[in-house]
């Protein structure tokens, strides 16, 4: 019989992360720490003991290090080390080109938390001094205490799919502005063209009419409901449409042409900046429809498309944008890091008999959580299992979540999912998700 140890799986799991950093850290290897920037790197060499045994200034691109790792392996080799192991901050992408280098040189590499860097920083000698030299050893020192990481190793597909995950992220990011630039302009020199639709900014009808008029060759007296909807037909493929629907937002439009309210010095350069903004908006849109269609041919390309597309109300875009953020999940342990990574996991705040409030750690990937909730708000109305977790933690009697915090709690669960479908490689099972299969085990057993 095994002996009981007490360790909990927490434990289990950081001594396994402990004994795979100290496979690359090992104590016959010093260790390379470069703070990196964009003309100057600062790098040390240090044992593990925290002395530094050597110091290179060099004002070069990150990827004409190279001499400096040869230096070091020299320096290592007079003092008795067999190897160096290279350790910086993940900075910008300059940290790839430092790893490759590595790699290339035969060295082992990891990484270091920049807000591990900051802290060290504070209680070094209890003051906020920050210079490359003093983070170069800072670095050093982390790396000896493995407070570092092995950093992510994607293929060209999964870095792929990061590249373009961050062109979808920006393309959104400028729709979404200029949404926010068109209410305010019109709400200052055009406010009743607003009120022609519940939501205007949504509605295709909407958006070709206010292009018509926006026009460059738009006449500017004169409109009634035939010349609005002769013009307004062309502007709808920009748009995702084909036909004008419903009859009473072109006739509100037409009235609103007629008395437009607002600021009138204001109007004609409003509108024909909005007409800008229309243009942007039409440009970006193809764009964003472009890039999601290479997207879901990565996914295509890994094999995970069927896959991810088996959970109800998730599409191949939303997961390929989870993914992009979270990279392979395999690299994960287990679920609970992947939720670790995006910031949602709950941090506790407990001791002896004290039992204080619980919130998100927000300490991971914003990106990463920002497309989990997009993604849990669209699965939501079509997904039994997330609206019925959702309808219980907003429900219940004890323990009661808001609807914000019952929404992160349902993007947490969807990690989940997506962590346990693609690594390994089944589909979606409502009776896993539910624990229905786990229930009938317990039931015939007892």
């Amino acid at each position: 019989m095994a002996e009981r140890n007490g360790l909990t799986r927490g434990d289990r799991r950081r001594n396994n992360r402990i004994a795979v950093l100290r496979q690359v850290v090992t104590v016959g290897r010093a260790v390379l720490a470069i703070d990196l920037g964009e003309d100057k790197q600062v790098a040390v060499l240090v044992d593990h003991d925290g002395r530094v045994l050597g110091r290179r200034v060099m004002r070069v691109k990150v990827h004409r290090l190279g001499a400096v790792l040869v230096w070091a392996a020299v320096q290592a080799a007079r003092r008795g080390f067999t190897q160096v192991v290279v350790g910086c901050e993940p900075t910008g992408h300059r940290w790839r080109a430092v790893m490759q280098l590595a790699d290339e040189a035969g060295m082992g590499f990891v990484c270091v938390q920049s807000l591990q860097v900051h802290r060290a920083r504070e209680s070094d000698d209890y003051t906020r001094d920050k210079t490359d030299h003093k983070d170069a050893v800072l670095i050093g020192r982390l790396i000896v205490r493995l407070d570092c990481y092995l950093p992510e190793r994607a293929d060209a597909d999964w870095a792929r799919l990061r590249h373009l995950g961050q062109r979808r992220e920006r393309l959104l990011t400028q729709i979404g502005a200029i949404r926010q630039q068109i209410t305010d302009l019109l709400s200052c020199c055009w406010p009743t063209v607003l009120g022609c639709a519940g939501k205007p900014l949504d509605s295709s009808t909407w958006l070709a009419c206010l292009a018509a008029v926006t026009s460059r060759d738009a006449p500017r007296a004169g409109w009634d409901r035939d010349t609005l909807v002769a013009a307004a037909h062309p502007q709808l493929a920009g748009f995702g449409a084909r036909r004008l629907a419903p009859r009473r937002i072109v006739e509100g439009f037409v009235q609103a042409i007629t008395h437009p309210g607002g600021v009138s010095e204001q109007r004609p350069g409003a509108i024909e900046r909005v007409g800008f903004l229309l243009t942007d908006w039409r440009n970006a849109a193809r764009a964003l429809g472009e890039v999601e269609q290479r997207m879901t041919g990565v996914l295509d390309a890994l094999g995970l498309s069927t896959l991810v597309s088996s959970i109800p109300g998730v599409t191949v875009v939303g997961a390929a944008a989870i993914l992009a953020e979270t990279g392979d999940p395999s690299r994960f342990a287990c679920a609970r890091g992947l939720v670790k990574h995006a910031g949602l996991n709950p941090a506790e705040n407990t001791s002896a008999t004290f039992q204080g409030q619980s919130r998100l750690s927000r300490r991971g990937r914003p990106r990463l959580r920002l497309a989990a909730w997009r993604a849990v708000w669209g699965a939501l109305p079509h997904n039994p299992v997330l609206h019925a977790r959702f309808t219980h933690l907003t429900h219940r009697e004890h323990n009661r979540l808001s609807t914000g915090q019952a929404h992160a709690a349902c993007a947490a669960t969807l990690l989940r999912w997506l962590h346990a479908i693609t690594t390994s490689r089944r589909p979606f099972d409502i009776n896993l998700a539910t624990g229905t299969t786990r229930r009938q085990r317990l039931h015939t057993a007892a």
